[in-house]
């Protein structure tokens, strides 16, 4: 018996768990029940909210990790732009301080498991730091935030990494469901629900094997910039004496606050330039990392941070100060810049 649960979460989209939820359940009638579907949830059997026009879905049991078979996440559904609490990043922020995640990762720790999701399903798992350099695939808007997760986009409509198949776009849960019929039951299984449905699966499923691409950039889709066969725009460099007294307008320790779409975040920033080299760090409760690659550009400090908590995620700072004031942003992938504001106390 293959069991198949599919994970709901408040704000779940429809398409990305009613799809996959009929292709299984076509299955079962061509494979003599040899197929059980269900939703479940992390919290167990509930009435779930979806996030198109708050239509309700009762589902039926709990998450068990270690049941073998297929674990089947899908995306969220919400306002595309903004950072409001009904925007898609918001809703997937709540969906990563659930249960959801830690069951997911016990679930990727068993044999006889697959993981697989829809659309922003990956970007939910992604940003529960679940997919750490793992090929995976998401909706197209959410590809650099995916990228900014760790995870390693791949413009792809499936992406099979072992135990871990994702689908990019609201209806890739048609293309998901209906390859892992064939990958664990059979083309003929799979070839007779495709005819029941009248519907081809789209594209070719990506997998780590096979000959390696000669370049890097047709794995990622981008084009070379024509831009870079042109000589490069010359600037006048600073003296060195005028970068170093630059750089230490930002000396000292900052007390910041974030906005995030999930909520405020209070880092304390430490920041110190020695020989003209800057170097900082930032701490947020008991979690510490250094600065990645500090910048000084005119008078802006840039940096990469590789931040855990509210969630994994690899941010881009760019900041100002005037006097002990500091003023900026930081930006993952497609999430809305957060602002930035802080004050220095050393």
């Amino acid at each position: 018996m293959l069991n198949v649960q599919i994970v709901l979460f408040d704000g779940f989209d429809l398409l990305d768990a009613i799809a996959p939820f009929e292709v299984f359940s076509a299955t079962s009638l061509h494979a003599k029940n040899a197929v059980s579907v269900q939703f479940v949830t992390a919290e167990g059997p509930r009435s779930v909210t979806s996030g198109i026009n708050g239509l309700n879905i009762e589902a039926s049991g709990t998450l068990d990790p270690e049941q073998s078979g297929i674990i089947l996440v899908p995306g969220a559904s919400g306002e595309i732009e903004g950072d409001g609490p009904d925007s898609i990043p918001a809703i997937l922020g709540r969906a990563v301080h659930t249960s959801v995640i830690d069951l997911v990762a016990r679930a990727l720790g068993q044999q006889g498991v697959i993981v697989a999701t829809v659309c922003g399903g990956s970007l939910l798992l992604a940003m529960g730091g679940l997919l750490e350099d793992r090929p995976a695939v998401t909706h197209h808007l959410g590809m650099e935030l995916l990228g900014a997760t760790g995870a390693v986009p791949v413009p792809a409509r499936v992406v099979d990494h072992g135990n871990l198949v994702t689908g990019g776009g609201v209806t890739s849960g048609l293309d998901v469901s209906l390859y892992l019929v064939e990958r664990e039951l059979g083309p003929r299984i799979a070839h007779a629900v495709e005819r029941l449905f009248e519907y081809e699966r789209r594209g070719t499923v990506w997998r780590e094997t096979g000959m390696a691409l000669g370049r890097q950039d047709a794995l990622t889709g981008t084009e070379p910039s024509s831009a870079s066969d042109e000589a490069p725009e010359v600037h006048e460099r600073p003296s060195p004496d005028r970068l170093i007294a630059r750089a230490s307008d930002f000396d000292g320790d900052w007390d910041t606050v974030i906005a995030t779409p999930v909520g405020k975040m209070q880092v304390r920033l430490s920041i110190s330039t020695r020989h003209g080299t800057i170097r900082g760090k930032a701490t947020q409760g008991n979690e510490t990392v250094e600065f990645i690659n500090p910048v000084l550009e005119d008078n802006m400090l840039t940096w990469m941070l590789r931040i855990t908590k509210p969630m994994r995620l690899h941010l881009k700072f760019e900041v100002a100060a005037d006097g002990d004031q500091m003023v900026g942003s930081a930006k993952a992938g497609m999430l809305p810049a957060s602002k930035l504001t802080g004050m220095r106390i050393s």
